[in-house]
């Protein structure tokens, strides 16, 4: 059989430029014995019009008249085997095919219901849908221009498979092609498209005789293709596997390269649409919506010396008529590729109706009585996880079973779900673990909040607030309370001296909105600070809670400590006291150690790469799966979480003053080189330096679980990123001269992280070993640092009255002193307690959404996991990263040894939770472990 080949017709022009307009010339089909062509038995097919593969007809660009009878093809590829084909390729004319593998999700599911769904259909029957065109790395030897790129549309030639379609098109490439660096895809469906890679392969690129194309180059895209249709562009480009610095990009590609990059930039004007895929920054400015309520006028976090605060994405809406607020009004604006997959979507879906359905039924029994309704009896808030709103099936709707299908099915038929209890209860080993001194000390090292505990390093303890506004600056808390508390086995100067005293110091932060606070309905707010003894066995021993109340126009300072006693008046006060520094523990968790230090923190990070850093980029490549669903959590947050009326004002004590006081956090506290663990760990004096130890720290408490498996997670990362990083940056020149790096961290400081622009502490990127703590803190900051302060909400605060979201009421005996309140606690302590908890409407709020935020999706990514290995085929990459996953296995087994380890008292004993926060994998579902790659929920 003669093979043939495509030959252009002479009355037209043949143009294979990108740049060229002049229309697609038709083509004929010829026996190609020889590189003469037979015009009598030409047969006339269209561009795009491919055969099936396998076939003899090659489909594709014509080649110029000077490579009429040769083939060639070129390729790069990183890994050794790849790039010996690719060489041996670019030496003869080769038919290259391409093959497009574009992933069915649920909008294209709903979009095939439409009627423009026919013509699309017809295009792909016609082989007109998708428009594909290899780039060359090189430029054109004679003109120093780029290459033209070879053209040719693709065909469809499977879609029996339930989750893709695949697309095939031929090129004939000729020989002097050079390396492809590139491709790029032009979308002519009338919606988009999900495109998950193309892979090139060739007949030349193998040895074998089978008949088989040998892989040549593949290109991993994992993004969204908007339709050409409608004026948009319709054209992507996505580069080829292989990572360039900014200074080694092929020729060829130097101007896609900036291209791209001007393109996610945006020109800064205009509101975002939803298939837009731009990054740029913007205030916290949309938080309020005062012209629907002026109870919810917010002011605007970020771009001010009073209230300065990092950057979102910015979403181009109009603002409201203070001009200053912006309005909110649909969904918030992500890049497009920043949306949740299906899955997530679905899994998010269900999980937040299964939740909410279950908190529904008390929250509207409560609200039809009274909003503020507090729980009756212990008997009741246990029966709120023993019994349940029925919630079965959740997705029923025709379109919703088919997205179902077109998922990958884990949530096909959603389970029944009876309560919260039924499939994960909170606190499940001691029911009354709430009660001890022991689980509330015991927390601080191994519950859900580890980044608050501090050493006390001097005595007496001050604040550091202007006395003439708040009151003495000297705490109320004395060497006698405190020793007399220690059973007198050493002075408090002897324990500061030896570093065994400890404290959670909410004082400072929160004093100065107490009175504000006080002043919303139905919660109360104080200074607080609590102390801990460092016990001979590892353990903590609580000792004293300072509750303080500042002075005001009207009334004095009052504060007033409170200590374990054995009177029963004494036990009941301390009860309620704990019970306020546990909200406090709450809000601070939430508000700073959670959102701000995670979620907000991170997102000019993902901002400021996208605008700077090229998808060719090593470091692009390597942080690129630690961005991954973040952008789009925080826009949820910012719609119905910690927006103005959102679930944090309506449960937590600081009500519409949170989001203010996480401001007032990041302007003292927060510092980038202080996000690092071992820093971080340095800077509350739970750790100190010392060479000699594993990780080159000593800790102050040797049983510390969150430090403890933290540290084996840091070195194992900084392990990982110390060896990418030193296949890419041999020096520090290096590093300094990488324009696109150095762009990407100056606008990290100076735009995403701009209020604190100024600050002496930022790192500079400088050495390789700057680039590598730079790195590994970011890496950290967004996987292990949320992995720990998220996926063990439910576990320990699902069970509220262990972590109350807020208190309600203030302590009895605050003076002046309300007899009535106090002649009621003294009456029924019980319902003293259960009232200065959250009400009904609260408690069920908050239950929803921790069960839904301690979720692992059936998609989730881990940290280490095979699914995110390096885009790159580099062989000493590959290899490091299989080191780093390997480690990341023994740190499980290491951690499940601890966890049965009796003298470890902080993690294991009776009806102790283990500690398995710092696991690196896990299961689907709510299971209190694994670390995801990214700040995913």
């Amino acid at each position: 059989m003669s093979r043939l080949q495509l030959k252009p017709s002479p009355s037209h022009t043949v143009c294979r430029s990108t740049s060229c307009a002049t229309p697609s010339p038709p083509f004929f089909l010829l026996p190609a014995s020889s590189s003469s062509f037979s015009r009598s038995s030409s047969l006339q097919l269209p561009l795009g019009q491919c055969t099936r593969r396998g076939q003899t007809a090659i489909i594709g660009c014509a080649t110029s008249s000077a490579a009429a009878g040769s083939e060639a093809r070129s390729s790069s590829s990183s890994s050794s085997s790849s790039s010996e084909a690719a060489d041996s390729a670019m030496s003869a004319a080769v038919r290259v095919t391409a093959v497009a593998t574009i992933k069915i999700t649920v909008g294209g599911f709903l979009n095939s219901l439409r009627p423009s769904n026919a013509i699309d259909n017809f295009k792909d029957l016609i082989g007109r849908s998708l428009y594909l065109e290899l780039v060359s790395s090189e430029l054109d030897a004679k003109t120093g221009q780029e290459k033209p790129t070879l053209r040719s549309y693709a065909h469809k030639v499977a879609d029996d498979d339930a989750e893709v379609v695949t697309y095939e098109a031929d090129f004939d490439v000729p020989a002097g092609f050079g390396a492809i660096g590139a491709v790029l895809v032009t979308n002519e469906h009338h919606t988009e498209i999900f495109l998950e890679d193309v892979n090139l392969s060739s007949p030349a690129a193998g040895d074998d005789d089978d008949g088989a194309d040998a892989p040549l180059l593949a290109i991993r895209c994992n993004s969204w293709v908007q339709p050409k249709s409608g004026g948009a562009a319709g054209r992507r480009v996505f580069f080829a596997n292989k990572p360039y610095l900014p200074s080694q990009t092929p020729p060829g590609l130097q101007s896609y390269r900036k291209k791209d990059l001007e393109h996610k930039r945006g020109n800064g004007s205009g509101q975002r649409k939803a298939t837009d895929c731009i990054y740029d920054y913007d205030t916290y400015n949309d938080l309020g919506d005062p012209d629907n309520d002026a109870d919810k006028a917010q002011p605007v976090l970020g771009g001010s010396k009073k209230l300065p605060y990092p950057r979102r994405c910015c979403t181009g809406r109009q603002t409201t008529k203070d001009r200053k607020t912006e309005t909110r009004s649909g969904d918030i604006y992500v890049p497009r590729d920043e949306a949740f997959s299906d899955i997530k979507t679905l899994q998010f879906s269900v999980t937040t109706l299964r939740s909410v359905l279950h908190a529904a039924v008390p929250a509207v029994q409560s609200t039809l009585i009274d909003p503020s309704l507090g729980f009756p009896s212990f008997f009741v808030i246990d029966k709120l996880f023993e019994d349940g709103s029925s919630c079965h099936k959740p997705i029923s709707s025709a379109s919703s079973a088919a997205s179902c299908r077109a998922c990958s099915r884990p949530y096909a038929t959603a389970p029944a779900t009876k309560s919260f209890s039924s499939t994960h209860p909170p606190m499940p080993r001691d029911k009354f673990a709430w009660l001890r001194d022991e689980e509330f000390a015991r927390e601080t090292l191994a519950g859900v909040n580890p980044y608050a505990i501090e050493l006390v390093r001097e005595f007496p303890l001050k604040s550091k607030l202007d006395p003439a506004v708040y009151g003495p600056a000297e705490s109320a808390i004395t060497a006698d309370v405190l020793e007399r508390q220690m059973g007198h086995v050493m002075t408090v100067a002897e324990a500061v001296k030896q570093k065994r005293l400890f404290m959670l110091d909410y004082h400072d932060l929160f004093l100065p909105y107490v009175h504000k606070i006080r002043a919303l309905e139905n919660t109360t707010m104080y200074g607080s600070r609590t102390i801990f003894f460092l016990c001979d066995d590892g353990t903590l021993r609580l000792l004293a809670i300072e509750l303080t109340r500042p002075a005001s126009p009207s009334q004095p300072q009052w504060r007033r400590v409170f200590t374990p006693s054995t009177d029963t008046t004494e036990s009941w006060l301390w009860r309620m006291a704990k019970s306020h520094v546990r909200a406090h523990d709450s809000g601070h968790h939430e508000l700073i150690s959670h959102w701000l230090r995670t979620h907000c923190a991170v997102e000019p990070y993902i901002i400021a790469a996208n605008r700077q850093l090229s998808e060719m980029h090593p470091i692009y490549q390597l942080l690129h799966p630690h961005f991954r669903y973040t952008m789009k959590i925080n826009a949820l947050a910012r719609s119905a979480l910690i927006n103005a009326g959102g679930i944090i004002e309506l449960s937590f004590s600081p009500g519409k003053y949170s989001m203010e006081l996480s401001s007032v956090a990041y302007d003292k506290l927060w510092r980038f080189d202080m996000e690092a663990l071992p820093a971080d760990l340095i800077r509350r004096g739970m750790a100190e330096e010392d060479p000699k130890a594993e990780h080159g720290l000593k800790l102050t408490i040797k049983d510390y679980p969150f430090a403890n498996d933290g540290l084996l997670i840091w070195d194992a990362i900084k392990g990982w990123v110390q060896a990418y990083v030193a296949r890419f940056y041999p020096d520090a020149g290096s590093v300094t001269g990488d324009a696109e790096l150095q762009a990407f961290w100056t606008e990290v400081r100076t735009v995403g992280h701009g209020d604190k622009k100024d600050a002496e502490w930022w790192p500079k990127l400088d050495t390789p070993e700057s680039l590598v703590q730079t790195l590994t803190t970011i890496i950290w900051v967004a996987s292990a640092h949320h992995a720990a302060v998220n996926f063990g909400q439910y576990d320990f605060g699902g069970y509220f009255p262990n972590r109350p979201s807020i208190a309600r009421t203030k302590m009895p005996v605050e003076e002046p002193m309300d007899a009535s309140a106090l002649a009621a606690f003294l009456d029924n302590p019980d319902q003293a307690l259960r009232e200065c908890f959250p009400s009904q409407v609260q408690a069920t709020l908050v239950m929803a959404v921790l069960d839904l935020l301690s979720t692992h999706s059936p998609d989730e990514e881990y940290l280490g996991g095979l699914e995110t290995a390096p885009w790159n085929d580099d062989d000493a990459v590959q290899a490091a990263y299989r080191q780093f996953n390997e480690r990341l296995k023994e740190i499980q087994g290491i951690i499940d040894g601890r966890n049965t380890d009796r003298e470890l008292k902080n993690r294991c004993g009776a009806g102790i939770v283990p500690y398995q926060l710092m696991k690196p994998f896990s299961q689907a579902g709510l299971t209190g472990k694994g670390i995801p790659n990214s700040t995913s929920i």
